[in-house]
């Protein structure tokens, strides 16, 4: 098995020294001191189940990998549309791209049966400009339940959680879905092939469509939001409008709202990904957290009062944060 990992940060670094220490050939695409600690040294992975070392060959140039059997994508949802260059030269014609990302995936209404099957969502394939780049038919979806972060450059610091649950937009449990999953799973991380990986993605959306833009909003973390009273409610509200969006489209995933909050409070003060990139001057990824969801309304007649408020809100946060000091948004 060939992998190629494009954006090899904490996730990606982190499953491709799983996968090579199974035994795959794998190639990891970065760039900066991250690259080079990991052409020196390896990637070393400090981890409460064991630390370990694993030298996978490290590049940033894919023309010198050549075609893989997987593309695994560490990249962020908004950088699909420009990855052309990254992940072309890796492709030949059975080439499957699994997609690491958080929120409502380019490739949702592929191979689903019922009334929206093969729509595209503009607010995370705009113009179908993902879907040009990252036909839907080579997708695998995952979701992540690990948290890592990188400690250094070349070194991964893995927090919590091994499962990388994935699956076939059409439902099926194809071989290249269990030969992946088999591959994960001998590298010491767990990898579920789920017939429904949708409702997966949903269970994990409770949480980031309503923590990571309110975290934004308030520069707050998971436990300070918990703990105030009305951004608490808050959360509740937004993730029931989000089951009910989900209900329309024919998903019920199998969580409640108190326990989904319970677990986040657990987590303490964390500051989420959309925190950090906000306080780092990154992009916020809130297209396909928030925005889809708001458009899958839409499209299913359902009323989001409360996701709609806080859309706007974080949309006109992105736009200014994004936008020069003094500029006009």
């Amino acid at each position: 098995m060939k992998v190629a990992v494009v954006g090899a940060g904490a996730i990606g670094a982190y499953v491709g020294a799983a996968l090579h220490r199974a035994g795959a050939e794998v190639h990891l695409i970065a760039r900066g001191p991250h690259l080079a600690a990991m052409r020196r040294d390896g990637v070393r992975v400090l981890s409460p189940r064991g630390d370990f070392t694993a030298r996978p060959a490290a590049t940033d140039d894919p023309s010198h990998v050549g075609p893989v059997d997987y593309v695994f994508l560490g990249l962020k949802a908004h950088s699909y549309a420009r990855s052309g260059p990254l992940v072309h030269p890796l492709m030949h014609e059975r080439t499957a791209v699994i997609a690491a990302q958080n929120g409502i995936p380019w490739w949702y209404f592929h191979g689903l049966p019922g009334p929206y099957t093969g729509r595209r969502l503009d607010s995370v394939d705009p113009a179908g400009s993902v879907s040009t780049t990252l036909p839907p038919e080579r997708a695998i979806g995952c979701v992540v339940y690990a948290a890592t972060e990188i400690e250094a450059p070349g070194v991964v610091r893995h927090l919590e959680g091994t499962r990388f649950s994935i699956g076939e937009p059409d439902r099926s449990v194809s071989r290249r879905c269990l030969d992946f999953s088999a591959a994960m799973v001998a590298g010491g991380l767990k990898c579920p092939v789920e017939p429904d990986l949708r409702n997966d993605i949903w269970i994990k959306l409770l949480g980031n469509i309503s923590f990571n833009p309110i975290s934004a909003l308030a520069r707050a973390t998971m436990g300070q939001i918990c703990r105030h009273p009305d951004t608490r409610a808050l959360v509740e509200s937004m993730m029931r409008e989000t089951l009910a969006v989900a209900a329309a489209l024919g998903c019920r995933p199998e969580i409640s709202v108190e326990r989904r909050i319970a677990g986040a409070e657990r987590v303490g003060d964390h500051r989420t990904s959309t925190l950090q990139d906000l306080e780092k001057g990154r992009p916020l990824e809130l297209d396909v957290l928030l925005a889809a969801v708001v458009e899958l309304a839409s499209l299913a007649g359902t009323p989001v009062p409360t996701l709609r408020a806080v859309h706007a809100l974080a949309d006109l946060l992105a736009t200014t944060s994004s936008a020069p000091a003094g500029s006009a948004p």
